[in-house]
């Protein structure tokens, strides 16, 4: 994916059984634990392009949260400070290549980036 473009979307629950039941009714969305990310059920549409994870339901994320795919976490959440955002969560590492952060907008919503890749 390009810089830009919405990779993954998180949605908290607080019980996976009935999510994935609920889910997966509604939408025809197939989820499955992935191995290395157990108990972080993901998720895939019909298009087998949009996609992202059932996430436990905690403070502070509360709400399904989208992730922006970005050339450099460091560089987005710089320009982020500068025109009045904020950090929630310092950058992290996912996989040996690739890595997540979330930040808030300058009206307090949260948005989560991500940069690398999910392969090899």
């Amino acid at each position: 994916m390009a810089h830009g473009d919405i990779t993954h979307i998180d949605i908290p629950v607080s019980d996976f059984g009935k999510a994935t039941a609920f889910y997966s009714d509604l939408f025809g969305w197939q989820i499955a634990e992935v191995p290395g990310f157990e108990d972080y059920p993901m998720w895939q549409a019909p298009n087998k392009i949009s996609g992202g994870g059932l996430a436990p339901r905690e403070d502070g994320f509360t709400q399904p949260r989208s992730y922006v795919e970005v050339d450099s976490i460091d560089d987005a959440v710089a320009k982020a400070k500068a025109a009045g955002g904020s950090v929630l969560r310092e950058k992290d590492e996912i996989t040996p290549t690739s890595w997540w952060a979330v930040i808030s907008d300058p009206d307090g919503n949260a948005v989560g980036l991500f940069e690398g890749s999910m392969e090899g």
